[in-house]
């Protein structure tokens, strides 16, 4: 098929029917940890995240600005978030002594026990959904496949810091 220069590239049926095949798997994905999570824990998949962010992180504390970052959500909605969590107890927040304007988020104890609460039925929930329907060659390849595609989109300072990256 030929082109003229600026003509868009288009997807062949092929990689038209992949495409929409991720969309609609990584939609349902999503949908269904989201409702696991809401369910065990009156949470969305998000705030999950935030709190295994919170975790794995040195002293259980990150900069609001570096866990927006991380969370790839915007500052305003990381705040709302926060503030969601810190009503739970979950989380709060402290000011950053070398920045006036800066803050803190950090994982409190009961925020640490609700993640150990959850996280078994949250693995087996992924484990369900993705894990058990795929071979070790599956696994594998899509493994592979999702870190061409994020090494990708991910700025190159950036992507070194995440651990699954690598």
């Amino acid at each position: 098929m030929n082109t003229a220069p600026d003509e868009p590239r288009w997807l062949t049926d092929e990689e038209q029917r992949v495409w929409r095949a991720y969309l609609h798997a990584t939609t349902l994905l999503e949908d269904h940890l989201d409702r696991q999570l809401q369910r065990d824990a009156g949470m969305p998949h998000i705030y999950y995240g935030l709190l295994v962010g919170l975790a794995e992180a040195p002293r259980r504390r990150l900069r609001m600005t570096e866990l927006a970052m991380q969370a790839k959500i915007t500052r305003s909605r990381l705040s709302h978030a926060i503030a969601r969590l810190e009503k739970n107890g979950w989380v709060r927040r402290e000011e950053c002594p070398s920045d006036k304007r800066g803050q803190f988020a950090v994982l409190t104890d009961a925020g640490t026990e609700v993640l150990r609460r959850i996280a078994p039925g949250h693995v087996a929930a992924v484990r369900q959904a993705m894990f058990d329907r795929l071979s070790t060659e599956q696994q594998q390849a899509l493994g592979e496949i999702m870190q061409i595609v994020a090494e990708g989109l991910q700025p190159r300072e950036a992507g070194a810091d995440l651990p699954w990256l690598r």
